[in-house]
């Protein structure tokens, strides 16, 4: 096959609409815009959502509460899951819980929480420990450290 013999496959590519090129088109006169109007004019209506000058329904319908945009969402992760899930001396990163399912999405960041009891030494290394967590890690012997 050589550069010239490439062709798009039959269908794929669509003639765009010519609009406004006499009447044998079929777009000529108004093309496809009817009569006068706002749409019919240079530069388009109006923006979405617009209602012609009524209240817009997104501001109609009442809203509640408080949106926190500044609002941290953690992955959490107990002690007893990491009992369970790791070995005795292991090293526990975001990427090893990543890896193990213990966690889906990092998000803003992974916390250890300290429900459960840790019998294994591990040295744990995430964004955040609860005071629990950290306190039953290094009881165990082994390390809490935040990165």
């Amino acid at each position: 096959m050589k550069l010239h013999e490439l062709a798009s496959a039959p269908g794929s590519v669509k003639e765009r609409k010519r609009i406004g090129r006499g009447p044998a088109s079929g777009q000529g006169k108004t093309a496809g815009k009817g009569h006068k109007g706002q749409n019919a004019r240079a530069g388009k209506g109006t923006r979405p959502g617009f209602e012609g000058g009524q209240m817009p329904l997104q501001r109609r319908v009442p809203k509640r509460g408080f949106v926190n945009v500044f609002r941290k969402e953690i992955a959490a992760v107990n002690l007893a899951k990491l009992e369970k899930t790791f070995a005795d001396g292991a090293t526990v990163t975001i990427d090893a819980l990543l890896e193990t399912g213990l966690i889906k999405k990092t998000l803003d960041g992974v916390k250890i929480l300290g429900q459960g009891e840790l019998t294994k030494k591990l040295t744990v290394q995430v964004n955040a420990f609860s005071e629990s967590a950290k306190q039953k890690i290094e009881a165990a012997g082994g390390k809490a450290e935040v990165i």
